[in-house]
């Protein structure tokens, strides 16, 4: 309890060193929050450097998982702006490895065998780490094939747990005290990011992500999948195939072996449309390190990609309305993109139409005005969020890894070859998916398939309509016994008020004890 009181100043006192008390300015009309900054050393200093910059040094200064919450908040346009969200981008998730020891007891652990039993050339060394786990290499004795090791750090489940509980501590105490933090969601947030870090931590997920993705690009020679070993996957152990590729960022290498670079970059653009349109499910982290090219053919290369621990999908309706916005914007059609804004709830339904469809077009009109090849369409949809965001754009996870992916995909193919038309392989794949997906035999075809679920809801309604009746009835008796339950609670609600004044006054005097010494 001590030790997470401790850890809770620090976060205070990390966040007020880096001043970031003045970007929330309105939850200084709290008396406690007046109190803490009246009595905090750093109120008598200047902001050095800019918000995000700020920020950035904050989190970093704070440890690996609130870097990883702020590379989160880096791919949210919705909340922050676009400045903050690209210093945040600079964030960096390295960790020193742990020891070779604990490495081995983990694997032998979670494998239930000796390490030599199942691995020959076993690599003690590893190849990488980060602050979830670290890489090791092996060879697989059964069946003699190169692998990679993926061991989770030992204690991280438990340091994750302790600091996500004071995460939402704090983002709920500031949530009640600040109109800034409510509109950004401070608490969903975390929440968020909870659910994101929890699933990176279970080497399961990442398992079946790989096996999803293996089948999706089975047949097809644009992406290679590495093979993974479910038999020796748990929950903090992950083994699949070592690839072999060149790191696509090697662009002198790749030039040296005469790799035709316009059509790996063209290459990128149709997996990023594939997996999304078609498949449904993406790899949701293609930065360069994850991203390898394949050269044996140089004429015919194809794309290596590892660490699955994030992939997105979109909801039905999700997808048709990006697949929309894409070709709106292709076709600079800025009152289109503002329709789709509005009829996905994106932003506020009583949004003017015409006055969202002026700010995109102010924010995107310039962008337009450059040659082709300097316009990235990932960051022109960035664009569009970011101006959208005084209408309140509240956005799904989903629909931001999206939108990161992109980003990502498009940046590397412009640095494999600048000329990258991205809209000329977009826009007839697009206008291709949404004929074939919503014509009218479709759309048949799915009105028979859920006809069933139709009869059997209209079939149902006269048993809610009765239960709705029933209880409607039972109404006045639960008022009635309300009223006695809310005047316990109010009983207690002031108890518990006397008793919060109290832990007060010691949070208090411990923050005072620790800036004196």
């Amino acid at each position: 309890m001590f030790k997470d009181l401790l850890r809770l100043l620090k976060i205070i006192n990390t966040f007020l060193k880096a001043r970031l008390d003045v970007e929330l300015q309105d939850w200084q009309h709290s008396k406690m929050v007046a109190f803490l900054l009246f009595i905090s050393p750093w109120r008598l200093y200047s902001p050095q450097g800019e918000s995000g910059e700020r920020l950035r040094n904050a989190l970093e200064e704070l440890g690996p998982i609130f870097i990883k919450f702020g590379q989160l908040l880096s791919t949210r346009p919705d909340i922050l702006p676009s400045d903050i969200a690209s210093d945040l981008k600079a964030l960096q998730d390295d960790l020193p490895p742990f020891s070779e020891q604990e490495a081995l007891k983990i694997i032998e652990r979670e494998l239930g065998a000796d390490i030599n039993e199942v691995f020959e050339d076993f690599d003690a060394r590893p190849l990488a780490a980060a602050s979830i786990a670290q890489v090791h290499t092996a060879k697989l004795k059964d069946i003699q094939q190169q692998i990679v090791l993926k061991v989770v750090r030992p204690g991280i489940k438990k340091t994750i747990e302790k600091d996500i509980s004071l995460m939402k501590r704090i983002a709920s105490f500031v949530e009640k005290r600040s109109e800034d933090a409510r509109r950004l969601q401070l608490i969903k947030l975390v929440e968020e990011y909870e659910s994101v870090i929890f699933s990176e931590l279970d080497m399961r997920l990442e398992a079946s992500n790989v096996k999803q993705t293996r089948r999706n690009f089975e047949n097809n020679n644009l992406l290679y999948v590495p093979e993974v070993y479910l038999d020796y996957c748990t929950e903090n152990l992950l083994i699949m195939e070592r690839i072999e590729g060149i790191p696509v960022d090697r662009l002198e290498v790749l030039n040296d072996l005469g790799v035709d670079l316009k059509l790996v970059a063209e290459r990128g653009v149709e997996i990023f449309l594939k997996q999304v349109f078609i498949d449904n499910f993406f790899h949701a982290d293609m930065h360069p390190g994850n991203i390898f090219i394949d050269a044996k053919n140089p004429a015919d290369p194809a794309y290596v990609a590892v660490d699955y621990a994030i992939v997105g999908s979109l909801s039905e309706e999700e997808q048709f309305q990006i697949g929309r916005m894409l070709l709106a914007v292709i076709g600079r059609d800025f009152r289109e993109v503002a329709n789709i804004l509005i009829d996905s709830k994106w932003v506020d339904p009583d949004t003017r139409l015409n006055e969202l469809e002026h700010t995109i077009r102010a924010a995107c009109e310039p962008i337009f005005d450059q040659p082709m090849e300097k316009i990235n369409f990932g960051e022109m949809l960035l664009f569009i969020f970011d101006s959208a965001r005084k209408y309140n754009l509240k956005m799904q996870p989903s629909m931001m890894l999206l939108q990161k992916t992109l980003v990502n995909i498009e940046g590397l193919g412009k640095q494999l070859y600048p000329a990258l038309d991205f809209w000329s392989i977009a826009n007839p794949f697009l206008k291709e998916w949404i004929s074939d997906k919503y014509n009218p035999k479709k759309i048949a075809e799915w009105a028979k398939k859920n006809s069933l679920n139709w009869l059997e809801k209209a079939r149902r309604f006269p048993e809610l309509a009765d239960t709705a009746i029933e209880q409607v009835s039972k109404l006045e008796e639960y008022q009635s016994a309300n009223e006695e339950r809310h005047l316990q609670l109010m009983n207690k609600v002031y108890e518990q008020g006397r008793f919060n004044k109290v832990l007060l006054v010691v949070f208090i005097i411990l923050i005072l004890f620790l800036i004196i010494n």
